[in-house]
């Protein structure tokens, strides 16, 4: 593992001065709020107090209003409509929270998830087909859809018209959907562009209900789905989805539907949830179904409707989730040990690694784990159908989505952003994208974003952490990408004498600040190594707060992220 450079968070120290003036509250969260784009008293209160009225007017989004048309007239004529969902978290979240919403007053209903070995990602000939079989002449795609042109084309020739519900970037030409909502549309005017696939869904729902005059409570019951896509997605946690997640936390921990109650009781978890245990506990169960065998088994439990039938819905995932542990812990010690085998390894600046053995449902994780290792952009490729077919992640610095244009020839197909995206070549083809592809890592990435960085949001001593700065930070949440949970440093710190090493070079740690009698207790995950190099003298450490339960009793904890000699 590469070492951190600790970087502080550039920050307006003009907007923090300002802030500090209008607001009752501790400097150091000014400072905070500030790095948050917040920078008045008024975008504070919002930021602070989410409410539902916040939402934005889903008719504002292109398309809504077609899209809310051909809905009503399927309704109305009583036509069969299929939803179409990725395998993923925020696929099958998007299914459920549509078959949710709809079956309350309708019920000519059916859904479909390609099988992600046989059809692959997006809209499958496969699933036009399965509707055209089925009777159904609409078909409501989500999280995927934007860019189907040929699906979308050929489902119009037999009679059976689309609405596309996605979030990714389409092309310059959109399907010939009826209608295609998605706000990263350059003609779209809807003003907030981050929404996750299941976002998206909830945005048509709200349009429908507002139509039809429906009771707002008919869709509020569907965000505990909303931000488990939120979440698990990995989308911004700002503006509207920072609201969505809000209320999504809201009703998971106070009446969460049946199926995510279930998995809640089967992923260890306990009450009251974060985000943080949607991403690590609830998501990996959820994507366990698409990853080794069929993502309906997601749905139907996210639909279950009695304890019994969730209970066993929720151990099949678990059941599901433990043997793609095994698969996933396999191939990325397998690749690990590939790579290193390489005599060239430490010059290289990126990872593309080919095995036709691999486990095309686990590649994107073990990609992950690989980038997260040696903080290099990495490919994990396997064979499917006779072709190599690959997942990818990248590291900041080097935008992934940019570097395979620079490779497009090469490909059947890609698609995905500047830190994660996927594709499909001939097998003969992946000599030459490995030597491109490191040619592009070479040239771009230069030797700072070789180590991972530490964007520290602010200095506190470990006085500075009462109970009423707690409940300040606390308002601070829900946490995710563009809403960190903050990482403090605290200097002059020393061993207090009772610090021991767990397994898994984990190490429990009580630290004193020189200077103060005040004993901060912490953990510190995979942090062995680090601390015993610097256990005999003082030291920085960097490290995020949370609350935990330690035998019965709430209290302060400190996550440390790393640590460094004064």
């Amino acid at each position: 593992m590469k070492q951190h450079r600790w970087l502080p968070i550039p920050t307006d120290e003009m907007a923090v001065q300002q802030l500090r003036e209008a607001l009752p509250v501790a400097p150091v969260f000014c400072r905070l709020l500030v790095q948050r784009g917040v920078r008045n008293y008024d975008e504070a209160h919002k930021f602070f107090r989410p409410a539902l009225d916040h939402l934005h007017d889903p008719f504002l989004m292109r398309d809504m209003d077609r899209a809310v048309a051909r809905l009503e007239r399927a309704i109305l004529q009583g036509e069969k409509i299929l939803l179409y969902g990725d395998y993923d978290v925020d696929g099958t979240t998007s299914v459920a929270l549509m078959y949710a919403f709809l079956s309350g007053f309708y019920h000519k209903l059916d859904y479909y998830l390609p099988d992600r070995d046989k059809e692959g990602y997006g809209v499958s000939q496969a699933g036009v087909s399965y509707a055209h079989e089925n009777g159904c002449s609409l078909i409501i795609a989500m999280d995927c859809g934007i860019k189907a042109h040929d699906a979308v084309a050929r489902a119009r020739s037999l009679g059976i018209d689309f609405i596309v519900c996605d979030h990714h970037l389409p092309e310059e030409t959109l399907p010939d959907a009826v209608a295609n909502l998605d706000p990263k549309r350059p003609d779209c005017p809807y003003p907030y562009k981050e929404l996750s696939g299941c976002g998206i869904a909830f945005k048509l729902a709200q349009a429908y209900s507002l139509k039809q005059d429906m009771p707002t409570d008919e869709i509020v019951h569907l965000l505990d789905l909303v931000v488990v896509s939120i979440a698990c997605d990995v989308v911004p946690m700002t503006g509207e989805n920072r609201t969505l997640a809000h209320f999504g936390l809201e009703k998971i921990n106070r009446n969460p539907r049946l199926g995510l109650w279930a998995l809640v009781s089967r992923s260890g978890k306990s009450y009251p949830l974060e985000i943080s245990d949607l991403v690590f506990g609830l998501g990996p169960l959820i994507n366990a179904a698409g990853r080794l065998g069929d993502a309906r088994e997601a749905v139907r439990l996210l639909l279950s409707k009695d304890k019994n039938s969730a209970l066993d819905h929720a151990n099949a995932l678990v059941l599901r989730n433990r043997q793609r542990r095994e698969v996933d812990y396999a191939m990325a010690d397998e690749a690990r040990r590939e790579f290193l085998d390489r005599p060239d390894w430490q010059l290289r600046k990126s990872i593309v690694l080919f095995n036709p053995q691999w486990h095309k449902g686990v590649i994107g994780i073990a990609a992950s784990r690989m980038t997260e290792h040696f903080h290099r952009p990495s490919v994990i490729l396997t064979e499917s159908e006779g072709r190599a077919v690959g997942s990818a992640r990248s590291v900041p610095g080097f935008d992934l989505y940019e570097a395979l244009q620079q490779c497009e020839e090469l490909f059947y197909s890609y698609g995905g952003h500047a830190h994660a995206a996927g594709m499909q070549m001939p097998v003969e083809n992946v000599a030459a994208f490995t030597e491109r592809f490191e040619s592009l890592a070479q040239t771009r990435l230069r030797p700072e974003d070789e180590h991972p960085a530490l964007d520290l949001s602010a200095e506190l001593n470990f006085a500075d952490i009462t109970p009423k700065f707690w409940r300040t930070l606390r308002q601070f949440a829900p946490f995710g990408p563009h809403n960190m949970s903050p990482v403090f440093m605290t200097r002059n710190v020393v061993d207090a004498g009772s610090s021991r090493f767990l397994d898994n070079n984990h190490v429990r740690l009580s630290l004193r600040q020189q200077g103060h009698e005040l004993v901060a207790r912490g953990i510190g995950f995979g942090m062995g190594d680090a601390f015993r190099a610097v256990q005999d003298r003082p030291f920085d450490v960097a490290y995020t707060l949370h609350e935990d339960t330690w035998r019965g009793e709430q209290r302060l904890s400190l996550y440390v992220k790393a640590v460094r000699p004064c």
